[in-house]
């Protein structure tokens, strides 16, 4: 059976549950407390030298890095990522927006309000991260205009990869009353098949 290190608050982690439910395929969860350290020990250091959560182990061994290649390895061949070529461009643009410029300060302002210490330094961030995070939100809004998803007419790892930490932007401040796009497209993402809470280990 596969198996995944994760961290249950994290959007990340969250990313490679939900796309696993989604497409039905059983795991063992393993929790890393990365509050505590437990991303940085020799063990869990010999399978991602990265220190980083999530890891997908597979039956053979083999360990699987980064949310994003992650989702790509197991949603190919599925109906959540495209065959066609300009369509899977598309789906890496908006992974690579996500990790670049969305992930960097919304997911980082929700951990440092949420689950650390929110130091004069961290304090003196935020404010740039809010402002960088509210921006990213902006293009979102503007994409998602007259569209149900994010890349073509249905669900795709590029949704689940920006669902991940928009649904709880709120917990870093961000108030996403202002983007009735992103949250009809939240509820969309939400009634898709399958869809589990991110709550949910």
């Amino acid at each position: 059976m596969l198996r995944l290190y994760d961290y249950l608050p994290s959007g990340n982690g969250y990313k490679v549950r939900l796309l696993l439910a989604r497409l039905g395929i059983a795991y063992e969860r393993v929790e890393v407390d990365i509050l505590r350290g437990e991303s940085r020990t020799p063990a869990f250091l010999a399978k991602n030298p990265n220190g980083r959560i999530p890891i997908v182990e597979l039956e053979d061994g083999t360990v699987l890095v980064e949310s994003n290649a992650i989702l790509w390895h197991f949603a190919d061949g599925t109906p959540l990522l495209a065959a066609d070529r300009r369509a899977r461009t598309d789906t890496l643009r908006w992974m690579f927006f996500e990790q670049n410029l969305h992930e960097p300060n919304i997911a980082t302002a929700r951990f440092w309000m949420r689950y650390v210490d929110l130091t004069p330094v961290r304090r003196a961030a935020l404010e740039i991260k809010r402002q960088l995070g509210t921006e990213a939100l902006g293009v979102m809004e503007s994409h998602l205009r007259g569209r149900a998803f994010f890349v073509g007419e249905r669900c795709s790892i590029a949704d689940i990869a920006l669902y991940a930490y928009t649904h709880v932007a709120d917990e870093g401040g961000f108030d996403l009353g202002p983007y009735p796009a992103i949250r009809a497209w939240l509820a969309r993402v939400r009634g898709e098949p399958g869809h589990v809470p991110i709550t949910a280990g």
